[in-house]
């Protein structure tokens, strides 16, 4: 091999690097992992050191996660501000300490029909500025701690809350069958607004216990989940 192939290889891998160093990823995270774990593969896969993401999916969340590496990381922040948009499956008849279908059941009522006009009405009245409890079980820190760690043991902390804005909540359709029913939904929404929380407060409003069955992020600001990239 000629030098000047050498040298072509050499300029091309340096390139590469640099690249890899300094740039912002779109990846869909997959269910059942934290979005750390993302950063834990993407860092040995990617062999880089400095790599963080812009703002937190639950482990049974699935979705967009933007994640920045080198430098890009200055830019996280901005992304943080953004709002965010997602889809949602509330479950209707069930409520649990974590609330979604992760933690165990506190409440539990058969609901085999629902009044959509009602519902409607509900739906309407959370759209804009409203207050909404963050989850007991989530890495929201008290006195340094995430919530979460106390929640496991046991240790009850008072309950926190957060003014958001829900831009738009849309039901896309109602699923109903002999065992339950399912509201298909899309809300975009400030930043630090919990799905949980917003399938919860739903809930309250409509006196059923709900639960958050899914959740998948579809986009963070302008960018879409269909520019991301699977974890592999």
């Amino acid at each position: 091999m000629c030098e000047c192939t050498h040298f072509i290889f050499f300029l091309q891998k340096l390139w590469y690097n640099l690249c890899i160093m300094e740039q912002i990823l779109f990846i869909d995270k997959p269910k059942g992992i934290t979005s750390y774990d993302v950063i834990r593969v993407l860092k040995r896969k990617l062999k880089v050191k400095k790599i963080g993401h812009a703002g937190t999916l639950d482990p049974q969340a699935t979705g967009l996660l933007i994640v920045g590496i080198g430098k890009a990381t200055k830019k996280l922040k901005d992304f943080m501000e953004l709002p965010k948009t997602y889809y949602m499956e509330v479950l209707l008849g069930k409520r649990t300490e974590t609330g979604d279908l992760d933690g165990a059941v506190i409440e539990q009522k058969e609901v085999h029909t629902i009044d959509e006009k009602q519902l409607k009405k509900v739906i309407e009245d959370l759209e804009g500025e409203i207050e909404l409890p963050v989850p007991i079980y989530s890495a929201v820190k008290h006195k340094g701690i995430p919530l979460y760690k106390y929640a496991r043991k046991g240790i009850k902390i008072e309950g926190k809350v957060r003014r958001v804005r829900i831009f738009y909540l849309k039901l896309i359709e109602v699923l109903k069958d002999p065992q339950q029913i399912i509201l298909k939904m899309e809300m975009k929404c400030s930043k630090g607004t919990y799905a949980r929380s917003l399938g919860e407060e739903l809930g309250r409003r409509l006196a059923i216990p709900t639960t958050l069955k899914e959740v998948r992020r579809l986009r963070i600001g302008e960018f879409d989940i269909a520019q991301a990239q699977t974890l592999e």
